[in-house]
């Protein structure tokens, strides 16, 4: 099968992977083989292919977002030609006492698509049975794949910041992520506060309907319940939290944080508001979200790539110059 190879991280080329023919991967016992349709490029597959996550492999296929058809080690729930989505968290240990506590994003053995597997920039992939989704018939192979990471982790950070239906919620940065869980608040009548730098994202704030779009120094016009940041910056999360009522959280949506620079404490974290981390998601996360999709008829912006131009997909990514979500299709 052809697939795109990253062989090792590569801070400074623009090809940092190689479109080259591998064998046809063989499904475990556990695991089912998949016919990939489309796979989304997120910015978590950057931090792959630069080294911001060290390497754990000698070489990896890349990506996690992944829409096709199961085609071989199929098992009751999952029969043959069942069309199913792979996510980030590929599988989980169950006996740490994360997976115990029902935590199990938290698990301290992890297994990453794109990462410590390979991943879904190929024509075939195979992944654990229990970690596959169904998906639903509402959602097309190409505005599927960008909700199985994107979509899902910006629904957790919903759950994280705790957001109850109706409040106020400041979005700082407007990529793949934010752009679709806009409308998963929108659905829950809260009012939307989007800041974020380029005029490209906030005409697209606008268009899915923000209640107020401003640029990256602009303070949204009244005090918000909630704040999801987007961007792997420390100056955005300290922002963010200035512009919390009393009581208010802070969910980081970011991977990577390159730091959180000196903030008066005082001013900005004392009156109980909170700052708290999104880390990975759960596959009930992963079944609430896409069932929530297919309700609400989400549709991401999609760019679509060539399998072959898994390079331009990345770049194209790393340098903002498409809006909404980039998707590979073999």
């Amino acid at each position: 099968m052809k697939a795109a190879v990253l062989k090792r991280p590569d801070l400074i080329s623009a090809r940092p992977l190689e479109i080259i023919d591998v064998p046809v991967p063989n499904p475990a016992a556990d695991q089912v083989r998949i016919r990939i349709r489309a796979c989304g490029v997120c910015r978590t597959d950057l931090h792959v292919v630069e080294g911001e996550l060290p390497p754990l492999l000698n070489s990896v296929i890349p990506g996690h977002q992944i829409v096709g058809e199961v085609d071989d080690g199929s098992c009751e729930s999952m029969p043959l030609g069942s069309r199913v989505g792979v996510c980030w968290l590929g599988g989980t240990d169950g006996h740490c006492i994360y997976c115990q506590r029902g935590v199990e994003n938290l698990c301290d053995n992890p297994v990453f698509t794109g990462y410590t597997v390979n991943g879904g920039y190929a024509e075939y992939a195979v992944a654990r049975g229990d970690f596959v989704f169904p998906l639903p018939e509402a959602l097309d192979d190409i505005h599927a794949a960008p909700l199985l990471c994107a979509g899902i982790i910006g629904f957790r950070s919903i759950r994280v910041a705790g957001v109850q239906d109706g409040e106020r919620v400041g979005l700082f940065g407007f990529g793949a992520s934010a752009h679709l869980a806009l409308p998963v608040l929108r659905s829950r009548k809260c009012q939307v506060y989007v800041s974020t730098r380029g005029a490209g994202r906030r005409r697209l704030a606008e268009d899915l309907g923000a209640t107020w779009v401003g640029d990256e120094r602009t303070r949204p016009p009244v005090p918000l319940d909630r704040a999801i940041t987007f961007a792997p910056s420390g100056d955005v999360v300290v922002a963010a939290l200035g512009c919390l009522r009393k009581g208010g959280v802070v969910a980081i949506n970011a991977i990577h944080l390159d730091r959180i620079p000196e903030f008066d404490y005082d001013q900005l974290l004392w009156g109980e508001r909170q700052i708290r981390s999104v880390a990975n998601m759960t596959r009930n996360d992963a079944a609430d979200f896409l069932r929530t999709a297919g309700e609400i008829g989400l549709r991401p912006r999609s760019t679509v790539f060539r399998l072959d131009d898994a390079n331009e997909a990345l770049l194209a990514l790393k340098n903002d110059s498409i809006e909404g979500a980039a998707v590979i299709v073999p």
